[in-house]
């Protein structure tokens, strides 16, 4: 015996319309014939929009739309994520507006690589350590950077460099109060996209699920910038 209820996705309509209209595009590129899929574009989108918001399970996405859980994955491969159990976590960056707001996340990375090679890799560290050293306003990092580079100096660094003017435990004051504006960019994609917490996919399809979360996020916001 089942029991059925009706449940509400806190999500703006016309974050789902447009996500609509850009599978619906998807469709045709395919050369998709009308009515020979299970579900229409709009509630392909729903499917998609309840994984990424509420983190609902496959199987459960899958019963409810009547359609088996191999469609339902497919479904969500075109909403940029799909696939097995094949690799361990990943590492990504986001770059955040002053206010915290995010408006880049990086290719995934390997989760067992330090944020300073994935940093490196990105080409994060080379692009800040440019505008530190052009616009002389260094890029304020935590332990996990030593080393990155002279833009981009650690608390250990700047209280060897110029102990008289940055102490260590002012210079980490500083990277408290600076870390609680650009962790809002992490607290965003992670509270809005419960997916994002623990990914129940193929973490190797984590560039696309980060990338599709941050368009989603602009869309539902209005923002980009």
């Amino acid at each position: 015996m089942t029991i059925t209820y009706t449940a509400v996705l806190d999500v703006r309509r016309g974050t789902a319309e447009t996500l609509a209209r850009l599978l619906r595009a998807h469709r045709n590129r395919l050369g998709t014939r009308k009515n020979t899929r299970a579900l229409g574009a709009f509630k392909q989108a729903v499917l998609v929009l309840r994984w990424f918001v509420d983190g609902t399970q496959l199987a459960q996405l899958a019963r409810d739309n009547g359609i088996s859980v191999p469609t339902a994955y497919r479904y969500l491969h075109e909403g940029q994520t799909a696939g097995k159990h094949k690799h361990h976590g990943r590492n990504v960056h986001v770059v955040p507006a002053p206010d915290g707001w995010p408006l880049w996340v990086s290719p995934a990375r390997p989760g067992r690589e330090h944020d300073t090679t994935c940093a490196r890799t990105h080409g994060l560290n080379a692009t800040l350590d440019r505008l530190s050293t052009t616009l002389g306003v260094p890029t304020l990092t935590d332990l996990g950077y030593e080393d990155a580079g002279g833009g981009l100096p650690s608390p250990g660094q700047e209280a060897a460099r110029r102990p008289a003017l940055h102490r260590a435990e002012t210079f980490n004051k500083v990277i408290r109060g600076i870390h609680g504006v650009s962790e809002r960019a992490n607290a965003l994609l992670k509270v809005t996209f419960k997916a994002l917490r623990r990914v129940s996919l193929d973490p190797g399809s984590i560039t696309r699920i980060a990338r599709a979360a941050l368009v989603l996020l602009q869309l539902e916001h209005g923002r980009t910038t």
